[in-house]
């Protein structure tokens, strides 16, 4: 009986042995091109206006999100673009300048990355890069920032098995170029959306303002008034206005005089009546994303409010509308300030700074 059971145990365990190598011997599952549209949460936003050469797909967002936090497109391997577009300040970060590979400082602060497909009108504070894709690469070559050659990034991201296969998932084919590098990480920016804010429930109805959020939101939204000064209010929507509290316009704000260190948007087109211009941001998670302006000279949110109430400076390209409040100022007190803080506060989307649609994924 016992020789049986030894006969018996030895077949099986040579017949373990031949389908585990049959297994082992199996061709690994085959990676194929997969264009599965990309939904795209925007709420109660407008459909933005997607280029059609470049469509959001699971997998080329995929693909965007991995080169995002990848640290092999810097040229030490130690940073990635995450490093300074961190999601819990809404993809910025909280230095005045940000500090690249080689320990410089840039140039200017770093800008939020979230509602890019909203935006219409170039890229950077200057809008020096036309299209997504083309920002995307710059600061890659950038010597105060990462540094690196993208020959060289195409070169290491080709030695990787796992990028050749979502490269093959994204776009058809293992070969990794500039060009696809450029438009994945352009999908991955454009799948981020942040419209969860309390003053997103509060317009939906299913939240409510605190007196002090509410008064905040009044003087946000009424327009200056010298001659009512109890009318009068802070105006901010001539500037930051719409869903996405931005007119996408480049504006001279006040900051300086004619004399300036950063010249803004003339750098770009070359015109001196674009002098100290920049981009106007969105206000959106503007709580998270300290310090304040290009050059990061505001710390708080207070300041900023009191530099438009009676800080500007006069310049020849001062925009119009902030020019004539100059003679009064805002006439704004400290518990105005106090609630318009109150309500840009509202603006912050908590779901953005944790949603994990949007996190490392290494």
């Amino acid at each position: 009986m016992n020789k049986k059971i030894i006969a018996f145990g030895s077949i099986f365990l040579i017949i373990a042995l031949f389908v585990v190598g049959c297994k082992d011997q199996e061709s690994p599952v085959e990676v194929v091109y997969d264009d599965t549209p990309y939904s795209l949460n925007i709420g109660v936003f407008p459909t933005p206006d997607i280029a059609e050469d470049n469509p959001l797909t699971v997998q080329g967002v995929k693909l965007g999100k991995m080169l995002f936090y990848e640290t092999k497109l810097s040229s030490d391997n130690s940073m990635s673009c995450a490093s300074c577009h961190r999601q819990e300040h809404a993809f910025t970060d909280t230095a005045k300048f940000s500090i690249g590979v080689r320990g410089l400082e840039g140039k200017r602060q770093a800008m939020s990355v979230f509602n890019m497909a909203w935006n219409s009108n170039e890229f950077f504070w200057d809008g020096r890069a036309h299209l997504l894709r083309d920002q995307s690469l710059m600061p890659i070559q950038d010597e105060l920032e990462m540094d690196e050659t993208l020959e060289s990034v195409i070169a290491k991201l080709s030695d990787d098995q796992s990028y050749r296969d979502q490269f093959i998932r994204a776009f058809g084919t293992d070969e990794i170029t500039t060009e696809r590098i450029s438009k994945a990480m352009e999908q991955f920016m454009n799948s981020i959306v942040s419209h969860g804010s309390k003053y997103d429930r509060y317009l939906a109805g299913t939240d409510t303002l605190t007196e002090s959020e509410e008064r905040g939101r009044q003087l946000f939204f009424q327009e200056y008034n010298p001659f009512f000064p109890d009318e009068s209010g802070a105006d901010c929507a001539h500037c930051h206005s719409g869903d996405n509290f931005s007119n996408n316009e480049y504006m001279n704000n006040g900051l300086d005089g004619n004399v300036v260190a950063d010249k803004g948007r003339e750098n770009v087109t070359q015109d001196a009546k674009d002098r100290a211009k920049f981009k106007v941001t969105s206000l959106r998670n503007i709580e998270v994303t300290p310090p304040y302006m290009h050059d990061g000279r505001f710390q708080t949110l207070e300041e900023v409010i009191q530099h438009y109430n009676d800080g500007l400076v006069d310049s020849e390209t001062l925009d119009p509308a902030l020019a004539m409040t100059m003679d009064t100022g805002l006439m704004l007190d400290d518990d105005d300030i106090k609630d318009i803080v109150a309500f840009l506060k509202t603006l912050t989307d908590d779901e953005l700074l944790s949603n994990p649609e949007y996190a490392s994924p290494f």
